[in-house]
């Protein structure tokens, strides 16, 4: 990738090394954001009035500390009467088949050495009979569905049990209002493609929903309706050789994905605490993070897991200070993710809601190279629930010397142009 024959977009955030600079969605050319090749910006630049260069450096300098807002995922009823060989058949209304057999590939490709996956692929499908329900129906019919083996749609689901690199917030307001957002980060830009809401029905009505991505059984984001919210963070940093351990350890000791017990969670907790204990207590195949926020003021907690049981639960403690709790992929009690922290303290908890969660989210690094998805939602207001999908960034040599000329042009002369 060269800087004479990539488009990009100019307004970028800057950092040691390289630049990231937002590309545009291909499959949305229509979008309004100024497009230039990295060749000839400051010609162009220059032929242009101080007033487009003004409107250009105030937008510059908006985006140097955010991600942009980025588009909202297909939705998808799932019902959970139907059986669960068919239940999934909905997601052939939102994409093609052939796209999702090749994505698969690409992801599986990338997370599990290709010498893993044929020796583990006998194993798998051993392993088959050990898988609970409803998911190896689900699994089953994924492989129907999709045209693909079996064996690929189980690696496929438990390749994304090994990296989840996130953040989670949950914060309570003035008024005990409690929110939830969470970032999901995954190296694979693919997976952008891949986003969809899901919505669970049972009679026909809405009994949770969370999103997730096509193909994929579990969920590390979800919300039951006027009962609690949960998401899921990696906890340590698993490798594709301890794969197969947490894929024998899932079946043959009876340990859940973690991504299962969030939406086993979902289904079946009636309320915050009952959520609490199910995410603390049963085992589990690696340790994660899970954050849950209810619908009362207090009612919000991050359980840091190991395999067998809880290490550590952190709740909220507004009384005290303690109106916002933030979790990456880090033990709370090591030193805290200063971006993050620092931009709750400045929102305040006097003006903390859904937008402002949301902005606290969209800021560097917390939304980053590699975020996927955003996710809003509070328990107590499950019509707000959204997500949007962050756009793909690509990056740059700082060769590029006109994007460099471009961020020094406008840093240094902004304030020349406006007063």
């Amino acid at each position: 990738m060269t800087c004479e024959d990539t488009p990009i977009t100019v307004f970028c955030y800057r950092k040691p090394h390289f630049y990231i600079l937002s590309s545009l969605y291909s499959e949305n050319p229509g979008i309004s954001l100024p497009v230039c090749y990295a060749r000839g910006v400051r010609q162009r630049l220059s032929r242009t009035g101080p007033v487009r260069m003004v409107r250009a450096a105030v937008l510059l300098l908006g985006l140097v500390v955010s991600c942009r807002a980025g588009l909202a995922p297909p939705t998808v009823n799932i019902s959970l009467d139907e059986d669960p060989e068919v239940r999934w058949a909905p997601l052939l209304q939102v994409f093609d088949v052939e796209y999702l057999k090749k994505s698969g590939a690409e992801i599986i490709d990338a997370t599990v050495p290709k010498w893993v996956h044929h020796a583990v692929e006998p194993i798998v499908m051993a392993l088959e009979k050990y898988i609970p329900p409803p998911y190896a129906g689900e699994l089953r019919g994924m492989a129907s569905h999709f045209g693909g083996s079996l064996s690929d749609v189980i690696i496929l689901n438990f390749a994304y049990e090994i990296s989840a690199f996130c953040t989670s917030i949950i914060a309570q307001d003035k008024n005990g209002h409690v929110y939830h957002g969470r970032n999901l980060d995954y190296p694979h830009p693919v997976l952008r493609n891949l986003t969809v809401n899901v919505v669970f029905l049972k009679n026909g009505e809405v009994a949770y929903r969370g999103t997730s991505f096509a193909g994929y059984v579990g969920l590390w984001t979800g919300q039951s309706p006027n009962k609690f919210t949960v998401s899921g963070d990696q906890r340590g940093s698993e490798h594709w050789w301890n794969w197969w351990k947490n894929v024998v350890s899932a079946f043959l000791f009876k340990r859940s994905p973690v991504s299962w017990l969030v939406r086993k969670t979902l289904e079946e907790a009636q309320d915050f605490k009952d959520a609490v204990m199910s995410l603390s207590k049963i085992p589990i195949i690696t340790g994660v993070y899970y954050v849950v926020g209810g619908v009362r003021a207090g009612e919000g907690a991050v359980i840091t897991r190991d395999r067998t049981g809880p290490a550590d639960i952190w709740p909220l403690d507004p009384v005290n200070g303690g109106w916002y709790r933030v979790e990456t992929n880090f033990d709370h009690w090591l030193p805290p993710p200063k971006a993050a922290n620092k931009a709750l303290n400045a929102t305040g908890q006097e003006h903390i809601n859904m937008d402002t969660l949301f902005q606290v989210l969209s800021l560097y690094p917390v939304c980053n190279g590699i975020t996927v998805y955003t996710t809003m939602m509070s328990a107590a207001a499950p019509a707000k629930y959204n997500t949007a999908v962050r756009p793909q960034v690509i990056k740059l040599h700082p060769k590029c010397v006109c994007t460099i000329c471009l961020y020094y042009f406008c840093h240094r002369h902004l304030l020349t142009y406006l007063f």
